[in-house]
């Protein structure tokens, strides 16, 4: 069995991005659901930057870059991906881009679209900023859930591939750590000349 210690430590930002519960109106279930998948998901040893913020695409676009700067290889956000007024998390993320990854919003939709219609009103959007991957999820919990992980049949199989299955991959293109997922949560894919054996 694999000791923790062989697999890359990873930062990782997590954004939760809401008026009401930056104010503490209401309980904020966007950092836990984040937090949560990811610790199942992942073997490598986490390093988690939570930040709870309104919906202001200044203030948004400036956590960003202070998340990538701090060395986050990945920021994850929540919330403020809708047509509403004051839903403005894509405008913030796209401002701070150097390269935009729109398969991944593409693929989000589609994973909603087996529950909603109103997943095409979904605006989530995915982006490189330096040695940093940005995604864009879901408001909801469970939503976060259903598309990092995707969706499987009755008997276990693949009916919709969740995004983060290349996310491991898109961070080593990059130059990001190692990324190692447990295949019970989520598949990490990576053509063969790209997987390194185990130790």
């Amino acid at each position: 069995m694999t000791s923790p210690t062989a697999h890359e430590p990873v930062r990782i930002g997590i954004v939760s991005i809401s008026d009401r519960a930056s104010t503490g109106v209401y309980e904020d279930k966007g950092l836990p659901a984040l937090k949560d998948w990811l610790t199942r998901a992942l073997l490598n040893p986490v390093t988690f930057e939570p930040r709870l913020i309104p919906d202001e695409q200044d203030r948004i676009s400036a956590t960003l870059i202070e998340l990538v700067d701090a060395g986050c290889s990945l920021v994850l956000t929540t919330g403020g991906t809708g047509p509403a007024l004051r839903d403005v998390t894509p405008e913030a993320t796209l401002a701070v881009a150097h390269k935009t990854m729109p398969g991944f919003g593409e693929q989000m939709r589609q994973i909603s679209l087996a529950f909603v219609p109103t997943a095409i009103l979904s605006r989530q959007v995915a982006v490189i900023r330096a040695q940093s991957l940005i995604i864009n999820l879901p408001g909801q919990p469970k939503a976060i859930a259903e598309t990092l992980e995707g969706l499987k049949h009755a008997d276990g199989s693949t009916r919709i591939n969740g995004i983060f299955a290349a996310v491991p991959y898109c961070i080593d293109l990059i130059g990001g750590p190692y990324l190692e997922t447990r295949d019970e949560v989520c598949k990490a894919f990576r053509p063969k000349s790209a997987v390194r054996p185990a130790r």
